[in-house]
């Protein structure tokens, strides 16, 4: 399913997904201080930071959730406040908590996604039911959202957001409550977008994994981007807690 080429008119390369001099602060604090990043067809790109760093935040702007304070976020090329339905249709997500609908099966769940999303109704059926095998959702699929344990709950979140096949994923923690099975299928679906052509953003704690994955590694501290990381790297976590320091060094006191 993941392996078929995006049917969209950019070419392998092209910035998907841009931030440009983002900037955003939330109850009187700067959340984001000119922030610039650009995701690539073809490519999986990993945002990391300690909590609090700005990564949610970022994620919603560049998904049209939260306008910016300032700068511009764009998609396919777009102001995402311009951005076509047709084109939104394209665009998967997951931010923050799984948001599952308890009276609904988790079928109905992901087929609400779908239709959402726009596909057509005649396909949604085997979509639906192939994103769940893929993600080792298929004996839950006739659960109620309330009945299904916090890692199922996390899989059909998943599920809703790849139902579709965007061309476009961005993903908040999304291995959060998976067992390791599931973190090694969410991983084949993710390269599997990126090689058909997408663009993946995700987020992660599990710098581990992440090295697994990206092919590209931003790091984001107190809402500024303060340089990346080789996901080939041989030991990740000291090389990111080096840049977190070194950033600390030259910026002791932000207003």
């Amino acid at each position: 399913m993941y392996g078929q080429p995006v049917l969209s008119e950019q070419q392998h390369g092209d910035v998907l997904l841009e931030a440009r001099g983002v900037r955003r602060s939330l109850g009187g604090d700067a959340v984001l201080r000119g922030v610039d990043l650009a995701i690539r067809s073809g490519s999986i790109h990993a945002l990391v930071g300690m909590n609090g760093a700005g990564k949610t935040t970022l994620m919603r702007i560049l998904l049209g959730m939260l306008p910016a304070g300032g700068g511009a976020a764009s998609l396919f090329g777009i102001p995402v406040g311009a951005l076509p339905a047709a084109r939104w249709r394209e665009v998967g997500q997951l931010i923050e908590t799984p948001a599952v609908y308890p009276e609904l099966t988790a079928r109905e769940n992901i087929t609400a996604a779908a239709l959402l999303h726009g596909m057509d109704r005649e396909a949604v059926a085997a979509s639906v039911r192939d994103t769940a095998e893929d993600l080792g959702l298929g004996r839950w699929l006739d659960q109620r959202g309330k009945r299904l344990s916090l890692g199922t709950r996390q899989k059909v979140a998943l599920a809703a957001a790849l139902v579709h096949r965007p061309t476009v994923l961005v993903l908040d923690e999304p291995s959060n409550s998976l067992d390791p099975s599931a973190v090694v299928r969410l991983r084949e679906i993710i390269t599997g977008v990126a090689g058909r052509g997408g663009a993946v953003l995700v987020s992660s704690h599990h710098l581990d994994e992440l090295a697994r994955l990206a092919d590209t590694v931003t790091v984001l501290h107190r809402g500024r981007i303060v340089g990346g990381l080789d996901p080939r790297g041989i030991d990740l976590e000291r090389a990111f807690f080096d840049l977190i320091h070194q950033a600390d060094q030259d910026q002791p006191a932000e207003a």
